[in-house]
């Protein structure tokens, strides 16, 4: 009996084979069900499929015939189920696995990210704290007013030449071997409630040395009624000598001291890519090297230096030249306390670096004060504040000059009381 479908013989069947002797399979054939000895065989109800898609019985599906005493071969997978139960089966797309727990993954994100960010700030705060240089000793300072409210800081810019070469030196117009040098600029900066006051002394204000204690030597020196030029203090004994003049002469209490030489200075402007300035007039000054045109530009460090210390080619000379200071240093610290600088490792570090190597500051000044002070500069550059400087009189014996004594009287007065700031330098 031919068992092969119609169309089919054995010679065919040799013929059409793989090789020789092998057969083709027939993808028609429904093959026999077997079962396992004493296992009953397996029959499917009516309108069940074969496991491929849907059907009922007799042929098989989607043949489009009858089904019928259909016993085709059992898949083994029930209706709609293929490989994880497609769409609506078990448990959808993902099949036997759990979905992502997407919170989950989010918060241990986030929280590692402010770990990191923790550990960041930590890590940097302790660096940056052992570079300030708490090299200014303000205990030794006698006789001193009593505190008011607010926070008062000395900041000073010095001719100090500490750490330059000779090839800097004369990059930067600084002449002079000298390493101690004098102060360029002296600014009171009051920090406090009712906005925050930046205050330039001009170097040649005329004070009286007062008595006070030798910051190397131990030694007490008595007044003499000396009087001099500011800047000549810090030639003579320091910074501490320099804070002790400025409380005798203005009654005011200075709580923190800062100081940046020539070098540190030009450092820092380079490290945050230059500082623009809006410069009023052309400018050409041959002991400073300064050499502007007017309008807005960006300085560099070397040009920056020769910006603030300018004297000579401005019409009101000194405080003409502490004006300029103000205006730079505002500007400075304006975009030094940036997101583009603070958040940028390439810019943040290099500032820090160039500007905590050369910082000389009293041995209470924490990094915090540091920042508290820069933020208050870029506050009054940026119209939170009042910047002025000393009021003067006119011309003092010698000529110095002399400073409105009633007008300092209210200032301090105003400052200790942490009261807005309405006294004018009329110059």
């Amino acid at each position: 009996m031919n068992e092969w479908p119609d169309g089919w013989t054995d010679s065919s069947r040799g013929r059409e084979g793989r090789g020789r002797d092998a057969s083709r399979p027939d993808p028609t054939r429904v093959m026999p069900h077997t079962s396992a000895p004493g296992v009953p065989p397996q029959t499917r109800g009516p309108g069940q499929g074969s496991g491929y898609g849907q059907g009922g019985p007799g042929y098989p599906p989607g043949s489009g015939q009858p089904q019928d005493g259909y016993d085709g071969y059992d898949s083994g997978y029930s209706d709609g189920q293929v490989y994880g139960g497609g769409r609506g089966g078990g448990r959808g797309d993902y099949g036997d696995r759990p979905r992502p727990d997407w919170r989950r993954r989010t918060k241990w994100t986030i929280l590692t990210l402010v770990v990191v960010l923790l550990a960041w700030s930590i890590g940097t705060y302790f660096w940056a704290d052992s570079k300030l240089r708490r090299e200014v000793d303000l205990s030794i300072v006698e006789d001193r007013p009593e505190a008011g409210d607010g926070t008062n800081y000395l900041i000073v810019g010095s001719d100090s030449r500490e750490g330059m070469s000779d090839e800097d030196k004369q990059k930067l117009h600084t002449g002079g071997p000298t390493d101690k040098g004098r102060t360029d600029s002296i600014m009171i900066l009051h920090v406090g409630d009712n906005g925050n006051t930046m205050i330039s002394l001009p170097r040649d204000s005329d004070v009286e040395i007062p008595s006070f204690t030798g910051s190397e030597s131990g030694k007490h020196y008595p007044a003499q009624g000396k009087h001099t030029k500011i800047n000549a203090t810090y030639a003579m004994d320091g910074p501490e000598l320099l804070v002790r003049t400025v409380e005798h002469n203005t009654g005011l209490k200075i709580d923190h001291y800062a100081e940046i030489g020539f070098g540190g200075f030009a450092k820092i402007v380079d490290a945050v890519g230059g500082v623009e300035m809006d410069i009023p007039r052309d400018i050409k000054d041959e002991k400073s090297g300064a050499d502007f045109k007017k309008g807005k530009q960006t300085l560099n460090g070397q040009q920056a230096l020769a910006f603030v210390r300018t004297r000579y080619a401005l019409p009101g000379s000194d405080l003409d030249r502490t004006k300029n200071q103000q205006k730079f240093l505002s500007a400075l610290a304006n975009q030094t306390a940036t997101p583009g600088t603070v958040l940028n490792p390439f810019k943040l570090y290099p500032t820090m670096g160039a500007g905590l190597d050369t910082l000389k500051v009293d041995k209470d000044m924490s990094l915090w004060n540091v920042a508290s002070m820069f933020w208050a500069m870029k506050g009054v550059s940026g119209g939170e504040g009042k910047s002025m400087n000393m009021p003067i009189s006119g011309p003092a014996p010698g000529g110095n000059l002399q400073w409105d004594k009633a007008k300092v009287k209210q200032l301090v007065s105003q400052l200790n009381n942490d009261e807005k700031v309405t006294v004018t330098s009329d110059r």
